[in-house]
């Protein structure tokens, strides 16, 4: 999110995270750094996600001072060593990983111990933002210890299908394009139905 109006309209809501995105390809990119308006328009109370993809260490730990950003989003190719150097300085990290039919989610096991959460979205070469699900049966392979978020072309008609999710470690449900007037520019009105009737 990039637009101060918007996100003070989110903030009310009440959500519990607010990504973020510092991928220059991403048509949501916010810059290298957020404008000192909207910084003010984020309470502490509220988790700032940074979203990265094959971020160098060095810049992403400028970015993450720069912007108070409380948790970062890994979308690449990072290793285990470079979580495992995040997880060294206190970063708290989510490290998402693309699924097909064809994931095999014991290639992920090495990461456990150095990420706090993982997030499973789509597979694809755009990194995210594709607006399409993988298909949800696929978790029940997911045995492994850490909490996920499920990302990846949730829409308004979906809370029912969510609320019948009975997966252990389902932590969190990160939505986007399914929510948006435009790249970065969240509805508000189908967020708010959204939050409540998931929340009810």
């Amino acid at each position: 999110m990039r637009q101060a109006s918007n996100i003070e309209a989110l903030v009310k809501l009440c959500p519990d995270f607010i990504g973020l995105i510092f991928y220059p390809k991403s048509k949501r990119f916010v810059g290298p750094q957020i404008s000192p308006d909207i910084d003010l328009l984020i309470p502490r109370s509220l988790s700032r996600v940074g979203v990265f993809v094959n971020e160098s260490f060095d810049d992403l730990i400028e970015k993450i001072k720069l912007n108070n950003l409380d948790i970062v989003q890994l979308h690449g190719d990072e290793s285990v060593d470079y979580c495992t150097s995040l997880k060294s300085l206190g970063v708290s990290c989510i490290k998402a990983f693309g699924i097909s039919s064809d994931f095999d989610f014991d290639s992920i096991v090495s990461y456990e111990k150095v990420c706090d959460y993982f997030l499973f979205d789509t597979s694809s070469e755009l990194r995210g933002g594709t607006g399409v699900k993988f298909e949800w049966k696929k978790l029940n392979e997911y045995r492994g210890a850490n909490d996920f978020f499920l990302s990846g072309g949730i829409n308004p008609g979906d809370v029912e299908a969510l609320k019948t999710l009975n997966h252990p470690r389902l932590f969190a449900v990160d939505v986007n394009s399914g929510f948006e007037v435009e790249p970065g520019i969240k509805d508000i009105k189908k967020l708010e139905s959204f939050i409540l009737q998931l929340r009810g």
